[in-house]
């Protein structure tokens, strides 16, 4: 589903009040994005894209974010809200990742708002047929213009991972992998990811 802004809502300023109060309101059970001045609402995830996100989190923060059996020093979140950039845009990537110096403190106090502004070091979203046309567009147009410099593609069905990284403002595709390989993937390149657990069911 796609709200519209209205005509005379052209601003590149801030986003539409009606957008903005459609976003507020949008039911619990739907995944609720402003892009480009746009509402979005899409279901929660099939299967297949769930088990693959929840995998991946699994298999990048036990050594990451918690220190097991890899470097730690990262703050990995499963499905956070980002507000990014003037409007702002907002977005839910299926995993973003800072480094730890960033955001020592992950959860703030207790009048920390529910939403990240500040500007993920890694994004990755899985892929599905409802959402790969925003995942590949306008998604990877707002996280250029922020700045996030490790982005990853990840697409379930096909079981392919594809690595982009941020040079000279441009997508640099650094590397695509498939099948069950053991894989080193940046920014996380420190240790062999199992792509079988990532596939796995």
């Amino acid at each position: 589903m796609v709200t519209r802004r209205p005509p005379e809502s052209e601003s590149t300023e801030r986003n539409a009040p009606s957008v903005e109060a459609a976003f507020q309101a949008a039911p619990a059970e739907m995944v609720a994005e402003i892009l480009d001045g746009e509402l979005y609402l899409s279901p929660r995830p099939a299967r297949p894209h769930a088990n693959v996100a929840s995998r991946l989190g699994m298999v990048i923060g036990t050594p990451f974010m918690l220190g097991r059996g890899g470097p730690g020093g990262w703050v990995i979140l499963d499905e956070p809200e980002l507000h990014l950039g003037p409007r702002p845009d907002k977005i839910v990537p299926d995993l973003a990742g800072w480094r730890r110096e960033r955001l020592p403190d992950a959860v703030g106090g207790d009048a920390a708002p529910a939403h990240y502004d500040l500007v993920p070091d890694w994004a990755c979203e899985v892929l599905s047929d409802r959402t790969r046309s925003r995942d590949k567009g306008q998604k990877m147009r707002i996280y250029t213009r922020e700045g996030v410099r490790h982005l990853w593609h990840v697409d379930p069905v096909a079981r392919t991972l594809d690595i982009f990284r941020l040079a000279e403002g441009q997508w640099l595709s650094v590397q695509s992998f498939s099948g069950e390989a053991r894989v080193r993937a940046e920014p996380f390149d420190a240790i062999e990811l199992e792509l079988a657990l990532v596939w796995s069911r």
